[in-house]
């Protein structure tokens, strides 16, 4: 018993060591995030440390230079197919795995854990390889396959390499995550589905469908958000015409840190939460939609009809 209250005793000054500890932590990882919100705010036109008052025009400036609306251009176009394409892909890939016999599963799943352990500049830079051979053996094809007057048209890399090389990426952690929704969904609803006559489509469409829609908008705006800033990938894959946001930041750096760029990183922050936040608006609209529905037998005998 003394030994107990000797622990008791030192508990509470181990409890506190802890949340000093996790306090630390955040701010050592938000504290530096605020400093570059900050100073994207300073008015100053010498120093980027030399706080000379509050002003919003290095904003207007970002957004006035071609340089960064083209990179945010094409951010875009790589952010937004990717994240459809991916979210699609990985989607179908996780509802055909949850029909394969388990050692075909299991193989599946380990080649899919791979690709998600392997660093990042090893992907970038086998998907550089791989797209480098092809073109070298289709280009010569390609020019012989055009007899007419002008330069033959080549397959380069640009928006679409990246777009192609950020999907192979993604996808596996949509798929992923809609694995993970689908081991815990309750099978005998899409069973009852059946047995009322109900058509793959239509059960997919009303049962399984919204049960998944909640992993579904999480892997579209993780893929989104990871094709909006990827930076090593899209070094490896871009063309001289396709430069990101990403790009387009790291390149200012090398300059020294402007406001200018922190306006920019502060745009990129700021439509990132946005992103997140619209997210759950729509997790929070489609549980209330569903939770409108008197019961889930009810969709059930819906989907039957």
């Amino acid at each position: 018993m003394a030994r107990a209250r000797g622990a008791d005793r030192f508990g509470g000054l181990v409890e506190l060591w802890l949340r000093g500890h996790t306090a630390l932590v955040y701010l050592f990882l938000y504290i530096p995030i605020f400093v570059v919100v900050l100073f994207a705010f300073n008015a100053t036109d010498r120093r980027v440390t030399d706080w000379d008052g509050f002003s919003i025009k290095w904003f207007e400036i970002a957004l006035n230079d071609r340089a960064v609306t083209k990179a945010l251009e094409n951010s875009f176009w790589v952010a937004i197919p990717n994240a459809f394409l991916a979210t699609a892909f990985g989607t179908m890939a996780a509802l055909g795995l949850q029909r394969v016999r388990k050692s075909v599963r299991i193989g599946y799943d380990a080649v899919t854990y791979i690709s998600v352990i392997v660093p990042e500049i090893v992907i970038a830079l086998a998907t550089l390889v791989f797209f480098a051979s092809t073109f070298d053996l289709l280009n010569p094809v390609l020019a012989d396959m055009q007899t007419g007057p002008g330069r033959p048209w080549q397959l380069n890399l640009g928006r679409e390499t990246i777009i192609a090389a950020h999907v192979l990426f993604n996808m596996s952690l949509v798929l992923l995550l809609v694995r993970a929704r689908l081991t815990t969904m309750d099978r005998t609803l899409v069973e009852a589905s059946y047995d009322l006559f109900g058509t793959p489509w239509r059960t997919f469409r009303q049962i399984t469908l919204p049960a998944l829609l909640p992993a579904i908008v999480a892997g579209f705006l993780l893929a989104f958000t990871f094709s909006f800033d990827d930076y090593v990938i899209t070094t490896f894959t871009s063309g001289p015409q396709s430069s990101t946001l990403p790009l387009f930041v790291f390149g200012q750096i090398r300059r020294g840190v402007t406001p200018e760029t922190n306006a920019v990183a502060t745009m990129m922050l700021a439509f990132t939460f946005s992103m997140l936040v619209l997210g759950q608006l729509v997790l929070r609209w489609q549980s209330r939609r569903r939770g409108q529905k008197s019961s889930m037998a009810a969709i059930v005998a819906e989907a039957g009809n």
